[in-house]
């Protein structure tokens, strides 16, 4: 084999390395492509997706207001319960030293 025949042997092979790449990426190309019917779809679970991500932002700011609101009802029924045994206990206190008046006077007419 001489030097031309080298070099021409050469060059179909590194051809045929081209065109078997080129022909690889073309094939790859080809099935990886994404079809407009694709893209529509993916649009639409776009959409769907932001939809129930502002959904979720307005279930959770209820969800945050509503706690709130429940909390501050939870202080106000602590603070109306806490008035309400005071109120109690002083009632309480105020009948206990009524009967203790009583029995006295009771007891002064007696003797």
């Amino acid at each position: 084999m001489n030097r031309t025949e080298f070099v021409i042997a050469t060059a179909i092979i590194l051809f045929l390395a081209f065109c078997l790449g080129w022909f690889a990426s073309w094939l790859i190309h080809r099935l990886t492509r994404v079809s407009a019917a694709d893209m529509g779809e993916l649009e639409q679970m776009a959409q769907a997706l932001h939809e129930a991500e502002e959904l979720r932002d307005q279930a959770i700011a209820y969800a945050n207001g509503r706690e709130a609101e429940l909390v501050n009802q939870l202080n106000q029924s602590e603070a109306e319960l806490r008035a309400a045994m005071d109120g109690l206990r002083d009632a309480r206190h105020e009948a206990e030293e009524l009967r203790a008046y009583i029995e006295r006077m009771q007891a002064g007419r007696t003797s």
